[in-house]
């Protein structure tokens, strides 16, 4: 027999070779996380567009102090508290009308993501009316 330490009967190696495996494992992810990632790709429930109008917009805005205070990597929004315009109801359209998109009432978003959102919102000229949806998947 020779000095080499023999492999485990199901082949698997020796105790050695899986922890020396496990170890480089563990130093390959612990490094992957140290990697900058676009904030969208670290918050997994994270929106990545939100669809606002004006009044849902000035609300947001209202709120920001607030929102961006919160502690943790992410921030739940709700602006379901917001004031709508409660008017006469709109008449009905035509077949070929294109179906309004509905606005983001609530949705999570990163810290850098939420700096996105306010920086487009204050973006001089933005039509917001009757809503636009806002790609945050780049902030």
């Amino acid at each position: 027999m020779s000095g080499a330490p023999e492999g485990r009967k199901d082949g698997t190696g020796t105790d050695e070779d899986i922890m020396r495996l496990t170890t480089r494992g563990l130093l390959l992810a612990a490094a992957l996380a140290a990697l900058p990632l676009p904030a969208a790709a670290e918050c997994g429930l994270c929106a990545r567009s939100v669809v606002v109008n004006s009044q849902l917009a000035t609300c947001f805005l209202e709120k920001y102090p607030q929102l961006s205070a919160r502690e943790g990597a992410a921030v739940a929004v709700d602006l379901e508290d917001c004031e709508q315009e409660r008017g006469v109801i709109a008449p009905l359209r035509g077949p070929q009308a294109h179906a309004t998109v509905q606005p983001s009432m609530k949705f999570i978003l990163s810290l850098a993501q939420l700096a996105c959102l306010k920086q487009k919102l204050e973006q001089p000229g933005l039509t917001l009316d009757p809503a636009v949806e806002i790609d945050l998947g780049a902030c």
